[in-house]
């Protein structure tokens, strides 16, 4: 919780304060409209009460999205009386097979989008093979424990997805959306599947199912790394249709919910913030931007250079606007020179992507 004096937050508070603070909550769920949550936003970056309250009511929200996740605290509670043990065997199982379909989908996907996986990612992708064999030996398991008609699940059907359905799929991509949609098939609330569907969409050009899902997700996930890595891939949808404020939009929820921080991975909010503030020509914007980004993330400075040299569009977009090279220069003259005692990138480099990976 913020030291701030709650009686900040009350007295003496201009009409914009007043306003704001009663906003707040549709702010913090994403249901405020469009036009007022952009001024919210704004005015939060300048004022210190209404930022100590935003972050007080973000604490507060956070804390009742974990006290609603009932499944997960129904199981904690049956293990800790010792009670339903039939009930958390069966919960163990399903999740257990929704998370070998997620990540042999997840897999295949970044398999097809990345065949040489230049992407880097959250946690580590599992080897193909082996997933598919633990797969085919846990399935099979179970149905010969007597067990195969546990937890509403055909696991008949999933022995079939991994003894020669899987094989007559073509291509990759396709593996990987069967994969996925047996996952939720499983594990019908299952974010990460949910987040690599949409991902998968959004490159096969299906762009308006794609937004769909990522809102979604955004609106009803209860990890916030989810909601954030669906923030910053709409951010992405959004940049390609030339939304812009949209898409700085979404990467400052990332930044103000304190995710960029708290997991310096999520880095990209940032550096897509000033990258869309570049090719909106906001300079001076762009700049600061850059300079927060180099300052809050110092470990991750290698990466941001590396991603600002092999972004060539933003290149373009800073040649062509009088004066910007020379002032990004001057503001942060670590995009451009190469330390020389570092080699390498660091452990854990993550780029602006998915529940585990970013592209």
């Amino acid at each position: 919780m913020s030291s701030a004096d709650p009686r900040t937050w009350v007295d003496d508070l201009q009409d914009v304060c007043t306003r704001f603070q009663l906003d707040l909550s549709c702010l913090v769920d994403s249901e405020l409209e469009e036009a007022a949550a952009k001024r919210a936003i704004a005015h939060l970056e300048e004022c210190d009460a209404c930022r100590a309250f935003f972050d007080d009511v973000r604490d507060q929200v956070r804390a009742h999205r974990q006290l609603v996740d009932t499944p997960g605290l129904l199981s904690q509670f049956s293990a800790l009386v010792g009670s339903d043990l039939g009930d958390i065997e069966t919960i163990d199982l399903v999740h257990r097979l929704a998370s070998i379909f997620y990540q042999l989908g997840k897999a295949y996907v970044l398999s097809a989008v990345s065949p040489d996986f230049r992407i880097q990612v959250f946690e580590r992708t599992l080897p193909v093979d082996v997933t598919k064999n633990h797969g085919r030996g846990f399935v099979d398991g179970v149905l010969e424990s007597g067990r195969g008609a546990v937890g509403g699940v055909d696991w008949n059907q999933a022995r079939h997805m991994f003894n020669g359905r899987l094989s007559a799929i073509e291509g990759l991509e396709e593996k990987g959306r069967r994969l996925l949609e047996e996952c939720l098939g499983v594990d019908p609330a299952h974010e990460e599947a949910r987040f690599y569907l949409a991902y998968l969409d959004a490159h096969e050009g299906r762009t308006i199912r794609a937004e769909k899902a990522l809102r979604e997700l955004f609106r009803t996930a209860i990890h916030e790394e989810n909601r954030a890595h669906a923030a910053i891939h709409l951010g992405k949808i959004y940049f390609k249709v030339r939304e812009l404020e949209k898409a700085i939009a979404c990467c400052r929820w990332v930044v103000k919910s304190g995710l960029a921080d708290e997991d310096d991975r999520f880095f990209v909010a940032r550096f897509n913030i000033a990258m869309y503030y570049a090719h909106k020509g906001d300079v001076g914007r762009s700049v600061r931007a850059f300079r927060e980004l180099l300052d809050r993330h110092p470990r991750r400075e290698r990466d941001v250079r590396q991603m600002f040299l092999n972004a060539p569009r933003l290149h373009a977009t800073i040649e062509i606007q009088h004066g910007f090279g020379e002032a990004l220069v001057r503001a942060c003259p670590e995009l451009f020179d190469e330390p020389a005692n570092q080699s390498g990138p660091p452990p854990g480099a993550a780029s602006p992507g998915g529940p585990e990976e970013d592209v």
